[in-house]
């Protein structure tokens, strides 16, 4: 408790390093940038296979990227231990042999971000045009420095939105607040720290789901408790009980419109639920049919 309290971010790296606590990952990256922490994507020159934190930033390590083996991080923290910092994509290609597909999940989290202008779609092309998809062998030391083809890449324009999918797709979570990624704007104007304003009234608020806890009643029917954060990232408490429960069921990660009476019990604020919907998300970037303007909220700031 010492450590939480007057090191609070240092507490929260040892707790994303333990995958979590009670509650997700997730939730003690979010509890870390609500303390001041400034939360970095994997780096290939700063990040290693834990989390870490410089000042106030914190680099998520490499072991919370979906598909990246173990061998992989391992070479790349022994060649940058032993020749220092990555200098380019090239650079990176050259002193580690792996695979495209290794390579790719880097450049899709942005751990090459130092290289400046280039952006990952750009920098994806390139892998593949520079590594060969056969078996990858040890990399073998050569007298002289191999100069690489360099190819004309075409423009390939790359979004935040992207960037939100890609990692929800390698962390499990997005790295920006999860409301952007909504399909329709966030109308309710309601916050948690206001809700003891409401109490025993009626509200509507949007939140996005942390965890649920299912329990049973003495007659046997199911109830649950749900945490939510509010656009702002404070917790929301709710209460289900069964005729709720049973006609509105979670459906799973995302956010919620969440309709029903504040209540005040031993100085904790809950929502005792009437109503609850999912509200839909953006279609994924990446992969829509769609032309960029078509696709909602692609030009929103990701934030």
């Amino acid at each position: 408790m010492f450590l939480k309290a007057y090191f609070p971010l240092e507490y929260m790296v040892a707790t994303i390093n333990n995958f979590g606590g009670f509650y997700s990952t997730e939730l003690y990256v979010h509890e870390a940038r609500m303390h001041g922490g400034i939360i970095e994507a994997p780096c290939v020159n700063k990040s290693f296979n834990e989390t870490i934190i410089i000042g106030k930033h914190i680099y998520l390590g490499f072991m919370f990227l979906h598909g990246l083996e173990v061998k992989t991080i391992k070479k790349l923290l022994l060649d940058r231990e032993e020749h220092g910092a990555f200098k380019s994509l090239d650079d990176c290609i050259e002193r580690l042999s792996i695979s495209v597909e290794q390579i790719a999940i880097l450049i899709k989290i942005n751990a090459f971000r130092f290289t400046g202008g280039i952006n990952k779609r750009e920098l994806l092309w390139e892998a593949h045009l520079k590594i060969s998809k056969t078996v990858v062998e040890d990399h073998v030391i050569n007298l002289f420095e191999t100069k690489r083809i360099d190819y004309k890449t075409p423009e390939l324009p790359s979004s935040a939105l992207e960037d939100a999918f890609d990692a929800l797709e390698l962390l499990g979570f997005t790295l920006c607040n999860p409301f952007s990624l909504l399909e329709q704007t966030a109308v309710q104007p309601l916050r948690a720290l206001q809700l003891p304003k409401f109490k025993n009234r009626n509200i509507s608020i949007e939140g996005y789901l942390v965890t649920t806890k299912n329990t049973v009643t003495s007659s046997g029917k199911y109830m649950h408790f749900g945490t939510f954060l509010d656009y702002d990232g404070n917790f929301i408490d709710t209460v289900h009980f069964p005729p709720v429960a049973s006609k509105y069921p979670f459906r799973g990660k995302g956010i919620y419109t969440i309709t029903g009476k504040v209540i005040e019990e031993f100085d904790c604020i809950t929502i005792e639920v009437v109503t609850m919907e999912k509200l839909a998300v953006i279609q994924d970037p990446r992969y829509s049919d769609l032309p960029p303007k078509f696709i909602t909220n692609t030009n929103r700031r990701i934030g």
